[in-house]
């Protein structure tokens, strides 16, 4: 009964899930807007989904607005838990399908922390501290024993998820989540085009940010370690820097686009 409550088209679970692929969809372009418009030299900066979050509430009906895409992000984050208990999709039991799973979950605790702080922004309760939660964390880590192996150990596995990006961009895996038969042939191409570049830009900004990790690591330096932020600013100061930072950020904002995708072609599994 509950697995059927899940993926009736009609649920309210499926429409939350739906409704949070669109608000994170939104806080991946607006990051992307931003540093494109940094690239181009038309103002924006470099930010994160926490400075993606600060700009919808400045806009008008800003604080209305961040309380459609905190509730949004909750669903997508209940969404997540569902994939990592219920198991909608048979990832199974095994070793791989465990710790898919788990990746879930954690997905799900980091969008909880973004949808808190959507809400927090809109009752006009926080946003507004200089603090980096990246180096903060990664303080606190290399502060345990064995810090240094658990700070490097999870940069690892941050620039793996990365590979697995492009993986996920270049493999047809994308292509079976999304039924795009009501579009044409020409119209799917387009969507999978604009689907594989985001992830794949996604894919880069994981690679840098784990590298980071790494160098708090070897370093035993937390100021060492960024997200996605300064992800993107450390790509702006590379030679071609302007260049390489549209590029990455047109992906994002392709990657916002396939979240939206996924909001309305993709096919949520039944057993």
């Amino acid at each position: 009964m509950a697995q059927q409550l899940i993926h009736q088209p009609s649920s309210w679970i499926d429409r939350l899930a739906r409704f949070g692929y669109i608000s994170k969809g939104v806080v991946y372009a607006i990051v992307g807007l931003l540093a494109l418009q940094a690239a181009v030299g038309s103002g924006g900066k470099t930010t994160d989904p926490q400075g993606a979050l600060q700009e919808i509430v400045k806009q008008q009906f800003g604080q209305l607005l961040l309380v459609l895409v905190a509730i949004g992000l909750i669903g997508y984050v209940i969404w997540r838990f569902v994939e990592a208990i219920k198991d909608p999709d048979n990832k199974g039991t095994d070793a791989k399908g465990l710790a898919q799973r788990f990746g879930y979950a954690i997905n799900g605790l980091i969008y909880a922390g973004l949808a808190f702080t959507a809400i927090k922004l809109a009752l006009g309760t926080g946003g507004n501290s200089n603090s980096n939660s990246t180096q903060d964390w990664t303080a606190r880590l290399l502060s345990q024993p064995f810090g240094q192996w658990l700070v490097g150990a999870g940069g690892a596995f941050i620039i793996g998820l990365g590979f697995y990006q492009f993986y996920q961009a270049f493999s047809r895996k994308i292509r079976r989540e999304l039924n795009l038969n009501e579009l044409s042939n020409a119209e799917r191409n387009w969507v999978m085009g604009i689907c594989r570049f985001g992830v794949a830009a996604r894919g880069v900004v994981f690679c840098i940010i784990g590298w980071f990790l790494i160098q708090a690591a070897t370093q035993y330096d937390a100021s060492q370690a960024g997200g996605l932020g300064e992800a993107l600013q450390t790509l702006a100061q590379q030679p071609y820097g302007p260049w390489l930072l549209g590029i990455v950020a047109l992906g994002l904002i392709a990657y916002g686009i396939y979240m939206v995708v996924q909001a309305r072609y993709r096919q949520f599994a039944t057993n």
